[in-house]
This record gives structure tokens, C-alpha cells and sequence, in this order.
């Protein structure tokens, strides 16, 4: 259930539609047109119950009257949605800053068959704070340290150091081991959406993506590697491991698509996003951060 009494905080896990141009009356024949999959009571019930906002967070009614462009902000919402037994970690939290350590199986943010059980949603129903974005992400099904800004009016500070690739972001794996192999290596390829959609490939044609990848431990038969993406491409270290011929273990998609669509908790992805370090826009200082997780 949402927390009603903070709207900000609300919207914050909101999706949102500037509603097309069209005849409709109100804003909820708007909706059913837009989302024919969504039944009208479905709508009903979602605004009597506050989860269709303005554009300032306040709960619509469901005679509100259609205006073309108007901005609205909705919930999606997924029956049943099951509770993961899993908690996330504030590692760190100031005016602009907050620091979580994800576990495996949590989604950072609102999609497919989670939405209130997301990082994004509990940490908002935690601090009680709506403004809280992430800066970037990590898959769903990898642990370790995601970074929220927590303030608007320094908010785009901060993106900007990802857009320009000033973050230093160091990932642990445990997968096979690759002997035949020299390094530290770079690998480079060219990441697009593969077959299902939710999941990537390496194509041909001009490198959008790059890891250096590194061994830690050389364990036998499984190695712990150090990886650095340079680029933040969906599954990216995932689909570079399994291209070097070392999948990292218990992955569910690579190389090849596993049976079944159920999590298996006792077998998490042995991927971590262990550290992160960057040279904060404010203060001018180095700032990192590390897991306390560990694989």
C-alpha cells in the first residue's frame, strides 16, 4: 500500500502520461483508450483509491475532465505482487546522497511483475523522502551498491558523472576459468536487444560497450574476477563473460536461456557491484563506497 500521507512520495514510484490528443470526457476514458488491457473498474478502483495524480501529486478524481497534454501520474500495479524476503542496506545518506546495498532478486525500480517490491518503493516508504531517483542501476538479479540522489536541485550534478563516464565501477564474479587467456583483459562489442527482448547480444558492426575484466583469485575450477564496465549497457557483464567463454554462475540467461520462470533463491546471480568511487561535483572530494556483501 502507498504511503498516502506524503503525495511527493507517492509520485516518486509513479509512472507518467502527457495524455494524447483525442475526444475523450474525462481523463479515465483517456486511460481505458490508452491501456485497452486495463479494464475501466480497474481505473475505477485505482482512483478512489489515489493512485492517479495531477502533475503536482495530488489524486485525481475519476470525473476529472480530459485535457490534451495533461500530465498524470499512475501506479502500476500487479496482482498479488509476492513479498521478497531480502532487505536492502543504507550504506550512506546526507541532504544529496543515499548509498543502498541491493540484494539479489530486487529490482531498482518499477517493472514487469514488481512494483511495490522494488528498491526505489521501499526506500521511499523507509526515508519518506519522494524525491529520491536513482542514478543508475544494476540488474535486477545482481547485488550490491545503487546511488540515489536525493535532492532535486543538485540532482543533475550528479547524473552528469555517469552520462560522462566519471565513475569508477568495480564488480566482483565468481564464473569458470578461462587459463587460455591472458590478463587483464578489455573486451569491446556491440550490445543490441536479442531474442526474447529481455535479453542482449553481441552483433556486429561498431563497439558501444566495454569491460576490463581482471582475476582476483584463481581458484579451481571457479575463479573470482574484477570487473570495470567503461559503458553501462543492459546485461552487459553478463553477456561479456559468457562471450569470453566463462558464464558467471547461476545465470539464468546467458549463454543460454534457462527453463522455468521462477527465482531460485538458493542459487543467486554470483554477480556484485562491490565498489564505487568518483569525484564528488559539490565538495570537490573523492568519494567510495563499498559492499558490505559479499558473494
Amino acid at each position: 500500500m502507498a504511503n498516502r500521507s506524503n503525495p511527493q512520495a507517492d509520485r516518486a514510484g509513479a509512472s507518467t502520461l502527457h495524455l494524447p490528443e483525442g475526444n475523450w470526457n474525462s481523463v479515465l476514458d483517456c486511460l481505458c483508450a490508452h491501456f485497452p488491457h486495463i479494464p475501466a473498474e480497474v481505473w475505477r478502483d485505482r482512483f478512489a483509491r489515489g493512485r492517479v495524480l495531477d502533475a503536482d501529486g495530488r489524486p485525481l478524481h475519476v470525473s476529472a475532465a480530459y485535457r490534451r497534454h495533461l500530465e498524470v501520474h499512475y501506479f502500476r500495479e500487479v496482482a498479488q505482487e509476492a513479498e521478497l524476503p531480502f532487505e536492502a542496506c543504507v550504506l550512506h545518506a546526507d541532504a544529496d546522497l543515499l548509498v543502498a546495498d541491493k540484494p539479489h532478486f530486487l529490482a531498482v525500480m518499477p517493472a514487469g511483475r514488481f512494483v511495490e517490491q522494488t528498491l526505489l518503493r521501499r526506500l521511499i516508504r523507509q526515508t519518506g523522502n519522494g524525491h529520491l531517483v536513482p542514478l543508475h542501476r544494476i540488474d535486477r538479479l545482481t547485488a550490491g551498491l545503487v546511488l540515489f540522489s536525493t535532492n532535486p536541485a543538485t540532482r543533475s550534478r550528479y547524473q552528469s558523472l555517469f552520462r560522462e563516464q566519471q565513475v569508477d565501477k568495480y564488480y566482483e564474479a565468481l564464473a569458470p576459468a578461462l587459463p587460455q587467456l591472458g590478463f587483464p583483459l578489455v573486451h569491446r562489442s556491440r550490445l543490441l536487444a536479442g531474442e526474447p527482448f529481455f535479453r542482449m547480444a553481441e552483433c556486429n558492426g561498431p563497439a558501444n560497450s566495454e569491460t576490463r575484466v581482471d582475476v582476483v583469485d584463481r581458484g579451481c575450477p571457479i575463479w573470482r574476477y574484477a570487473l570495470s564496465p567503461v559503458s553501462g549497457r543492459k546485461h552487459q557483464l553478463r553477456v561479456h563473460m559468457a562471450s569470453l567463454g566463462a558464464p558467471i554462475l547461476n545465470d539464468p540467461l546467458y549463454p543460454e536461456l534457462a527453463s522455468g520462470e521462477e527465482d531460485d533463491f538458493d542459487a543467486p546471480l554470483k554477480l556484485l557491484a562491490k565498489r564505487i568511487a568518483f569525484t564528488d561535483p559539490l565538495s570537490g572530494q573523492t568519494r567510495r563506497f563499498e559492499s558490505r556483501l559479499t558473494l
